[in-house]
């Protein structure tokens, strides 16, 4: 999976390139300039695509079009890229609307310019979801058909923060977790590119005494026999390294990480502003921000890569 073709391939294409090498591709969730630099620049360095993530809050502070046009620029003009006889050489770096949970918003992606929309409709009845769901196909495939949509089932919290406890309706027990059955009904009915189930794995960080989350690798291979579609894990910051590797071996072809770049963000501006208490240039403060963001991105990369 090296990004340094002179046709860059699609990101349906990536993920199944890497479903095929019992691979990930990373995900990573942004709110700033600095984490998308940091995760495009440490991508860049393991030759590997990625894909950046914006939730509804990130989108809003951020601008979905404004994210959009710089995924868009730093795709066209890779650092360190060389001249290709038939023009410049892209990379391939792909824009996820992550979480979007109205029409609304759906539509906003879309028209932006996104390469992919997860509608979550995780929190509704099955048959509620499978019915929104298939609405988004219907109108995303009508309007741009090469975007991928991805969807959602089994609640697995909406926080990526440090939780002192597990949010209220997580689906963790082994009765609620996503059943082979109903990850192909869901995929079947809606028609989705990409399927996010509930297997054990919940947002955000939870520090709640005696709790240790815990991916069910069973069910991800029975459900991945199920489908016909790359699944994609959700959820991914607090896993144990030994969770990735079987997971993607048992059939996650795409990781989403959040809130350990976040945690990284902040101890780096913390640390940042330790060192140099009178300063008051942002990018200066960011240096260490990050470093840190790095440390955690790199090392994940290379986990989903196989190494």
């Amino acid at each position: 999976m090296r990004p340094s073709e002179r046709i860059m391939k699609t990101l349906r294409e990536i993920i199944k390139e890497a479903d095929a090498k019992k691979i990930a591709v990373g995900h990573f969730n942004i709110s700033d300039l600095a984490a998308l630099k940091t995760i495009f620049e440490t991508a860049h360095e393991a030759n590997t695509p990625v894909i950046i993530g914006t939730s509804e809050g990130e989108r809003e502070f951020v601008g979905p079009k404004q994210a959009a046009a710089l995924v868009k620029s730093l795709r066209a003009a890779p650092p360190g890229s060389e001249p290709r006889p038939n023009g410049r050489e892209e990379y391939p770096i792909f824009l996820n609307a992550d979480h979007t949970r109205s029409f609304e918003k759906v539509k906003e992606a879309l028209e932006a310019g996104y390469d992919a929309i997860l509608f979550d409709g995780s929190k509704l009845p099955l048959e509620e979801n499978i019915k929104q769901t298939k609405e988004v196909v219907d109108y995303v495939k009508s309007v741009r058909p090469k975007i991928l949509v991805e969807g959602e089932i089994g609640y697995i919290g909406s926080s990526s923060e440090i939780l002192k406890e597990i949010p209220a309706g997580a689906a963790l027990k082994p009765e609620e977790l996503t059943t082979p059955e109903e990850a192909k009904e869901f995929v079947e009915k809606t028609g989705v590119d990409l399927l996010a189930p509930a297997v054990g794995n919940i947002h955000g960080i939870v520090v709640q005494p005696g709790f240790k989350e815990k991916l069910d690798i069973d069910r991800i291979k029975a459900i991945k026999k199920a489908v016909a579609v790359p699944l994609v894990l959700h959820g991914g910051s607090g896993l144990s390294d030994d969770d990735f590797r079987a997971a993607i071996k048992a059939g996650i072809s795409i990781i989403h990480i959040n809130t350990e770049i976040r945690q990284a963000w902040r101890h780096g501006v913390e640390e940042g502003l330790k060192k140099n208490p009178d300063e008051i240039a942002p990018y200066k403060i960011y240096v260490q921000a990050m470093e840190e963001m790095k440390k955690v991105i790199a090392k994940k990369i290379a986990i989903f890569g196989g190494r």
